[in-house]
């Protein structure tokens, strides 16, 4: 096998031998490591009578694992960069890495190394794109079947989603503007304008309710209460979209027939 077949094979492939399995894994785990490591990060203990972070801390160690999961991961992406040529549409030495470069999980990849040397270059803004390297955790969908299921779902029915948000938008605007007007004269100071009776609106049509704003008046309380009747169906349409898209997507990739989430019956014609 060449190697830059073999390097394809061991980064974007399906593991099916020990070798890709093994670094796919360690990759895998420096990436939730790093995740930890940034939440971990802005926990504050108590030293010497201040509260301090344990970045601040452990700066050392944390400087230290950050450099070397930095290394690890460019290494990563040139080596896809490198090897991504084996694919047909991506087999022109320029354009084709160019384009690979440009896909969604490419820039993941690139985001996620990026903040480190901005910082060590003095960038300006360099203590806010760390926080960049919290989109480490997407790199998961390399090597994740079901994340790139999930992936594939959502492009899949981006039209059908589309509609939906589509609805939904449009939904929240006409149910803000009535209850705007019907609650502005009792509640001046919570529903004081439209885009602000707007959180009311997001609150009770996902079925929230977090009660910091509320209606008062009786066609009010008449209007919120079948706002958030149909507020049921609206979570439940982009659910239900996705969900068989995302059945449907893991049975084709792992061969298995798709069956009803509820009876686990497989579903005729694959759907």
């Amino acid at each position: 096998m060449k190697p830059k077949q073999m390097v394809y094979e061991y980064l974007e492939e399906a593991p099916t031998s020990l070798g890709p399995r093994a670094v796919q894994l360690s990759i895998m785990a420096i990436i939730i490591l790093n995740v930890a490591a940034v939440v971990l990060g802005t926990v504050r203990t108590e030293v010497s009578g201040q509260l301090q972070l344990l970045e601040e801390q452990y700066s050392y160690l944390y400087k230290m694992f950050e450099g070397v999961s930095v290394g690890i991961f460019t290494a990563e992406y040139l080596l896809r960069l490198w090897s991504i040529t084996v694919v047909e549409k991506y087999s022109r030495p320029v354009l084709g890495r160019l384009r690979y470069a440009l896909t969604p999980m490419a820039l993941v990849d690139f985001v996620s190394i990026a903040p480190f040397y901005f910082q060590t270059s003095g960038f300006i803004a360099a203590r806010a794109l760390r926080l960049v390297r919290l989109f480490r955790i997407f790199k998961l969908g390399h090597y994740s079947v079901a994340i790139r299921s999930l992936n594939r779902a959502l492009v899949a029915k981006r039209a059908e989603l589309g509609v939906t948000v589509f609805v939904i938008g449009i939904l929240l605007i006409l149910v803000s503007t009535v209850m705007y007007h019907t609650e502005y004269d009792a509640q001046p100071d919570k529903f004081s304008s439209i885009p602000a009776t707007m959180w009311w609106g997001i609150v009770t049509l996902t079925t929230v309710g977090y009660g910091d704003i509320s209606p008062v008046t009786p066609l009010g309380k008449v209007m919120g209460g079948i706002v958030a009747v149909f507020g049921i169906g609206i979570v439940a349409l982009p659910a239900g979209i996705l969900g068989s898209a995302f059945i449907q997507e893991y049975s084709e990739t792992t061969k298995e027939p798709a069956r009803c989430p509820h009876c686990g019956k497989e579903l005729a014609g694959g759907k």
